[in-house]
């Protein structure tokens, strides 16, 4: 009743308010101004408002009256026509065009639109003209109570730690009003707490909730959820005006305020003993009212006789503590353990840190007794044995026991499958090892085997065993002389100096001494008379060859073979000779090797097995051709010496060269030159070109000319001084009459200008063949006075070889 009250006087007086804005003043000023004498009138106002204002919310049958609309220039004959424009124009607002009176034809809401802007003017009935300009004015809707508070949300959910302190803040809640706030108490929000007394309380004007209890009363074990209900009243709280609620879920988070707790005192468990280290024994559980990380625990042992014999961890999810076997349990030394655990939460809230804060609880373990395999003294053995050591030498020994209270009796044997060679054996009663073969460190220098020791029951029936590795080293003793570190091949050059090093050579040896390896060098006595060489020790297990003249010859001896002794300074003392192959190179003036003779030795001792084969196969291979080609030439029919006229002229063309001497057999036939009658008694039957034919015999007859002549050449009469000169000479004349008388030969110019050499020959030959030959020392010292294009000449017959290395 009393909002109604109100909002009929607020509607009077917005009437009054409209009825003075619409009053005409008329105003006319009249200044008289002394110059001109001119008249200065005010400029009238055609519209005497600017705005109108209308209650929302009209709940009457009529249109709602607005105000009225009044020009200058309606004199009340009729003819003015009012005119009305803009947002909502003949729909929500109507104008009396007669009078100009303003309604509103329906009910209107602020809070959908709060005002409206219209236009208005006044026009002449008859002639349509606009009789005063077009004026804006606004219609503005006043607010009432009509829209109750509305929450943001409608459910709100927040937390808050157990055994907080009284005000603490929990949740803001915020609710709105759609009505204006600037016009009165229709918007104004008070805020209450309808449902959560004692827990929680709310700030009237902000909406915050806060704890209304203290930390005792808060416990999140007793009660974990809470529902509080909050209104929004506006019109300030008071009585009249609207409510809205909303519902805030309150949850109490956990702090660690509980210690965990044993779920009982003791606990007992029995093991057994041959359970190996990791083995879980059993679990003990304990609980805490706290949840998440707050009901985090730990284990530990902190007392008792077997701290060193178990151990304790937490299962992360079940948070149970597992114990567990850490070190080998014996059931003949102790036959039960009694250990003290201790649990506490991982993290502990200083405000709540007690001495209750852990627990403690007795845990007593018992072994139970099994049947074990025989035990080794030793988890493993190291032995030791000189290789020269003889079959049937013990080489150690090892021991084992049956650790139950039976004591059974333990026989040793050798897994075989480790000493495949059966190089070991071993006692079955008191387990010594022993020698079955000899044995080399340089092929084997470890052995490592596995002994079984087995437990025999009473009745010798086997029960148990247990295996062992028995590792055994091999002593070296000096049974091994030393060699060479590799093949040596090297060369000298044929000028060199005396006392030149030309090769480096080391050794190796398959024996280990202890103090380290110690080889000595020195030549062999059979090398060591009107030696090339000589061998100097370096002192560093190393030697050098070093030559012992300056001058060698690659043509009087191309390989030397030099014998070094190697001897090891190790007890018994070893020795051995190896050979060093030298070979005679041809080298420039810095010493670099140019030319080398190919000659090789087979049976050098330094010749590889390979190369002896490579060698082999090479030989048979020549053998089978040699072979092949002798089964060929037998098959051949036998040619004349001259096949054709083609082959002689090949024949004479090749010798263009010096020639190889009277050892040249393949550029020229000389045996057709030397036996002549064999040539004349093939002279009939000789052959002709190949490629031509003669069909008529008459055009060469036997004698066509007087003497034969050869590219103007004209072979002189023959001088029968010498009897092979003059066989050869004949030969060739008759040769040439009988290829220029036939068209058909090829020409012989060539032949003419090597056919003779001469009679005689001023610096006489060269041949050995008709020197005489003589065993005796020739003297060629005077080669070296000829000058330099005759050093290789001296080089070759003035040096002074040995014939020993």
């Amino acid at each position: 009743m009393r909002t109604i009250l109100l909002g009929i006087i607020w509607l009077c007086l917005s009437l009054s308010l409209d009825a003075m804005s619409l009053s005409r003043q008329k105003i006319k000023t009249a200044e008289t101004v002394s110059r001109g004498e001119k008249m200065l009138k005010r400029v009238r106002r055609g519209w005497m408002w600017n705005q109108f204002f209308l209650q929302e919310e009209y709940t009457g049958t009529d249109y709602q009256y607005i105000g009225k609309l009044q020009s200058d220039q309606d004199h009340g004959n009729g003819l003015v026509k009012y005119v009305l424009s803009g947002e909502g124009a003949g729909t929500i607002f109507v104008i009396d065009e007669n009078n100009g009176d303003l309604h509103a034809t329906r009910r209107l809401d602020r809070e959908e639109k709060p005002f409206y802007i219209l236009r208005a003017t006044v026009v002449n009935k008859r002639t349509g003209q606009k009789l005063e300009p077009e004026t804006e004015f606004t219609i503005k809707l006043h607010d009432i109570n009509d829209n109750e508070p509305q929450f943001i949300k409608e459910v709100y959910t927040g937390s808050v730690p157990e055994r907080s302190d009284i005000g603490t803040s929990v949740i803001q809640v915020t609710a709105t009003d759609a009505d204006d706030s600037m016009y009165g108490n229709s918007a104004k929000l008070v805020y209450s707490i309808s449902q959560g007394h004692p827990y929680f309380s709310v700030d009237p004007n902000t909406g915050v909730i806060r704890t209304a209890l203290g930390p005792g009363d808060m416990d999140r074990e007793q009660r974990e959820h809470y529902q509080v209900v909050i209104e929004a009243k506006d019109m300030a709280g008071q009585r009249g005006g609207l409510t809205g609620t909303t519902v805030v879920n309150i949850t109490l988070t956990d702090v660690n305020d509980n210690p965990p707790r044993f779920t009982q005192s003791i606990y007992q468990f029995r093991v057994s003993e041959s359970s190996k280290s990791g083995t879980t024994v059993g679990r003990i559980q304990a609980t805490d009212r706290d949840i998440g990380k707050n009901a985090e625990m730990y284990f530990t042992i902190v007392s008792g006789d077997g701290m060193d014999m178990f151990e304790i961890s937490t299962d992360k999810d079940t948070q149970e503590g597992v114990i567990t076997v850490s070190k080998p349990l014996d059931y003949e030394k102790k036959q039960s353990y009694t250990v003290e655990i201790q649990v506490q939460n991982n993290q502990v809230d200083p405000r709540f840190l007690s001495a209750g804060s852990k627990d403690m609880a007795t845990v007593r373990i018992g072994v139970e007794d099994v049947d074990e395999p025989p035990l080794f003294d030793k988890a493993s053995y190291l032995m030791e044995v000189k290789e020269d050591a003889m079959v049937g030498v013990t080489v150690g020994s090892v021991s084992a026991m049956d650790p139950d209270g039976a004591r059974s009796m333990v026989k040793y044997s050798i897994d075989r499958r480790t000493d495949m060679d059966r190089l070991f054996n071993v006692h079955p009663g008191n387990g010594s090892v022993f020698l079955l073969k000899s044995l080399d460190r340089e092929e084997t220098a470890w052995h490592n085997i596995s002994i079984i020791a087995t437990e025999f029951s009473k009745s010798n029936n086997p029960r148990q065993s247990s295996h062992v590795p028995v590792y055994i080293r091999l002593l070296d003793i000096n049974d091994n002389a030393p060699t060479f570190a590799t093949i040596y091949e090297t060369f000298v050059c044929e000028r060199t100096k005396a006392g030149q090093r030309i090769q480096t050579v080391s050794a190796v040896d398959a024996d280990e001494p202890s103090m380290g390896h110690k080889f000595f060098f020195s030549l062999a006595s059979e090398g060591m008379h009107r030696s090339n060489f000589t061998v100097r020790d370096n002192g560093d297990n190393t030697a050098s060859i070093l030559t012992r003249r300056a001058t060698y010859s690659r043509l009087h001896q191309s390989i030397y073979l030099i014998p070094v002794v190697i001897t090891d300074g190790d007890y018994p003392m070893q020795s051995s000779t190896g050979t060093l192959t030298v070979r005679v190179c041809t080298c420039d003036r810095e010493g670099n090797m140019e030319l080398c003779s190919a000659e090789a030795l087979s049976s050098s001792p330094g010749l590889s097995t390979g190369a002896l084969i490579a060698i082999l196969l090479c030989a048979i291979i020549l053998l089978m051709i040699v072979v092949l080609f002798t089964a060929l030439k037998r098959q051949r029919k036998q040619e004349p010496l001259i096949i054709s006229k083609e082959d002689v002229r090949d024949n004479v063309v090749s010798y263009n060269d010096e020639g190889g001497g009277e050892e040249d057999t393949q550029a020229f036939d000389i045996g057709a030159l030397r036996h002549p009658d064999a040539a004349v008694a093939l002279e009939e039957t000789a052959k002709q070109r190949r490629d031509i034919i003669p069909t008529d015999t008459m055009l060469y007859p036997p004698n066509c000319g007087p003497a034969p002549t050869t590219s103007g050449l004209i072979i002189p009469p023959v001088s029968l001084a010498s009897r092979d000169n003059g066989d050869v000479r004949e030969f060739i004349n008759q040769r040439v009459l009988e290829n220029d008388c036939n068209p058909t030969a090829p020409p012989y110019d060539s032949l003419a200008t090597y056919a003779y050499e001469g009679a005689g020959s001023v610096a006489e030959s060269l041949s050995s063949l008709g020197s005489t030959s003589s065993e005796a020392e020739q003297d060629y010292h005077y080669l070296s006075d000829w000058g330099p294009r005759f050093r290789k000449l001296a080089d070759m017959y003035g040096a002074e070889d040995s014939d020993f290395s």
